[in-house]
């Protein structure tokens, strides 16, 4: 199972790649970044919604479950938000390799700080020296990326 997990988690960082091209090429044809970002949630719910059946949907306790949701459980739509603007505005100026490279390597010294705190529901992981020789190697790649 966990090398299922892998490969979905390798799936969706190379759909992630994909989608900012996808997203921006959109911006600059509707010229406008908050209809292009509307029409990408619009796609998501859609998918959401054809996904459902395949992932058990359930409407039953849903009140209960949603009363015990913490508040920084409920900003993930927001936070989505900003990541899709500041796509569709960038992106494409960057270019795929650092752009992706920047985002991927923001995402993995927060997630690593996130793991040593244990934030917004992650477990404790602490941080250790490969840790964050890793996180320098990211750091160190986007330079490369960036630069050559």
């Amino acid at each position: 199972m966990p090398w299922v997990l892998w490969g979905l988690a390798l799936l969706a960082g190379a759909l992630n790649t994909v989608q900012s091209g996808t997203n921006a090429t959109l911006n600059r044809a509707l010229g406008q970044p908050v209809l292009a970002a509307l029409a990408v949630y619009a796609g998501g719910v859609a998918g959401a919604l054809l996904a459902s059946p395949f992932l058990g949907l359930s409407w039953h306790g849903l009140g209960g479950r949603a009363a015990q949701v913490p508040w920084w459980g409920w900003i993930g739509g927001l936070l989505g938000a900003v990541y899709v603007l500041v796509t569709l505005t960038s992106a494409q100026k960057l270019g795929a390799g650092p752009y992706t490279a920047l985002t991927l390597t923001a995402a993995v010294v927060t997630s690593v700080l996130l793991d040593h705190f244990g934030l917004v529901g992650f477990e404790v992981r602490s941080l250790s020296l490969p840790r964050v020789l890793g996180c320098a190697l990211m750091i160190g790649g986007v330079v490369l990326i960036a630069r050559y």
